[in-house]
């Protein structure tokens, strides 16, 4: 028996390759399939299934494509939706043979209503695996709330109560030793609560999530279930129709949005599709200059999932700035959720775009020992962009909370004609909020470089708990 977890840390997913006597299988694959057919290749084995958890709303799977390439059956858990593929809907309980070993799927509605998991049962008759999706996570279960928004009658407090049963009758009976193998770990968007780690077992989940105690009433489970949710980002629902009706290849996307665009070419082709220019630099990079017009969302941080929150339309016409060697990563990263419409790059970089004399903007970032002397002497108006749980849990004195989350909202919109210091956790949202208010012509926001994380490490800093936020207007 061989099982490899294969994680996205960018994503905060993790898919699988399970290999028995030379058959495999793959949970949860994303859209770029390449590392499960080397993995394959190089083990000498054949992919016999794609098994899916549920219809995932937070990326684009690899499923399709995987299937076209090895001839594998694609495998659901109970559903009346229609596929616009070829896909085998499983019955619960229905036992899927792999070489000498064999996974069950165990029909699990509550995050999804087609919601399932694996219990694999090795060649030696021994079950030691559950492959639980976005039903339980290490520290947590999957959100109820997002199959609501393509399917209106599945209200949260349904799913939260399909999800309740799910738990009880179909996980927490089984065996305490178990290894719980989860589609996400902390960072993803699919929970509230997870944890760091990837996998634990059954048995230690049972002490220690909430959401397995078994002392919880139905109506208890919901309400602590519901707590604290915030709004999903905007594509999931996209990325949920894409999944279950089909999608380009990923091959087609690739070479379509690897296009090295000489500078006019690039220029003309902002203009002519109105294409957003996303410069994926290191956002100290971007600051000390960057083509005006451009917002930045760094390769190196969650790079998808805050391209996925903060532009709306998956059609939307996007144009790249990258560095060197960087550029396919950038367009596979996109096409991971749903972003297909990749219009090229500026061959050459931004060190192109400046060598021609075009234009070049900066953005003011300050050291947090600088900002300090500011912030204890001359009351500036200062915004923590961070989620609001990292804002209650301790930020600056007189800071308001102006989450990059919710930029588009008017009530967290700051004035166009005052100063404010910005600050998120590291210094990755900070950039990318100021980018996006500078598009739109503020002139006046300072970057703290080195986030909330430098500001702890000077001490002269006045640090609150949790206070009701003043007006930003």
């Amino acid at each position: 028996m061989f099982i490899e977890q294969i994680y996205t840390k960018c994503l905060a997913e993790a898919a699988y390759y399970i290999e028995s006597e030379g058959e495999a299988a793959i949970i949860d694959p994303l859209r770029d399939i390449a590392p499960y057919l080397a993995l394959a290749e190089k083990r000498k084995a054949v992919i016999k299934y794609v098994f899916e958890t549920h219809f995932h709303a937070d990326f684009v799977s690899g499923h399709i494509d995987l299937a076209q390439q090895t001839g594998a059956d694609i495998v659901f858990g109970p559903t009346e939706l229609t596929t616009g593929y070829s896909a085998l809907i499983g019955y619960d309980g229905q036992e899927f043979k792999l070489g000498g070993a064999s996974l069950k799927l165990l029909h699990t509605p509550g995050h999804t209503m087609e919601s399932a998991c694996y219990l694999l049962t090795e060649e030696n008759g021994k079950t030691t695996s559950l492959f639980t999706g976005d039903t339980l996570f290490i520290g947590d279960v999957g959100r109820p709330d997002l199959a609501q928004k393509v399917i209106a009658e599945l209200t949260q407090d349904k799913l939260a109560g399909h999800l309740f049963d799910s738990l009880r009758n179909k996980i927490m009976p089984l065996a305490d030793e178990l290894i719980v193998y989860p589609g996400h770990g902390a960072g993803s968007a699919c929970g509230k609560n997870m944890s760091k780690e990837t996998s634990d077992t059954l048995g230690h989940q049972k002490k220690v999530n909430y959401a397995l105690n078994p002392l919880l009433s139905k109506e208890e489970f919901v309400k602590e279930v519901l707590n604290g949710l915030v709004p999903p980002p905007g594509y999931f629902p996209q990325n949920v129709i894409r999944n279950i009706t089909g999608y380009e290849g990923i091959d087609i996307v690739v070479n379509r949005g690897a296009k090295a665009l000489g500078l006019e070419e690039f220029v003309t082709e902002w203009k002519k599709a109105k294409a957003q220019v996303i410069d994926s630099r290191d956002a100290q990079t971007f600051a000390a200059g960057f083509i005006p017009g451009s917002i930045n969302i760094g390769l190196e941080g969650n790079f998808a999932v805050w391209t996925g929150t903060l532009i709306e339309e998956l059609k939307q016409p996007i144009l790249i700035i990258a560095e060197p060697g960087k550029e396919e990563e950038v367009i596979i990263r996109l096409a991971r959720v749903g972003y297909d419409n990749s219009l090229g790059f500026l061959k050459g970089g931004f060190d192109a775009w400046k060598r021609s004399g075009k234009p070049v903007d900066t953005i003011n970032s300050i050291e947090a020992s600088e900002f300090e002397k500011i912030a204890n002497h001359s009351h500036p108006n200062i915004l923590d962009v961070r989620k609001n749980s990292e804002f209650e849990s301790q930020h600056v004195k007189d800071a308001v909370n102006a989450p990059l989350d919710y930029i588009r909202e008017k009530k967290f919109r700051p004035r166009a004609d005052r100063t404010y210091y910005v600050y998120c956790g590291g210094g990755y949202r900070s950039m990318t909020y100021i980018s996006m208010l500078k598009a739109e012509g503020y002139e006046h926001l300072i970057d703290v470089k080195g986030g909330f994380s430098a500001i702890k490490n000077e001490k002269g800093f006045k640090l609150t708990e949790y206070v009701c936020p003043t007006s930003l207007l």
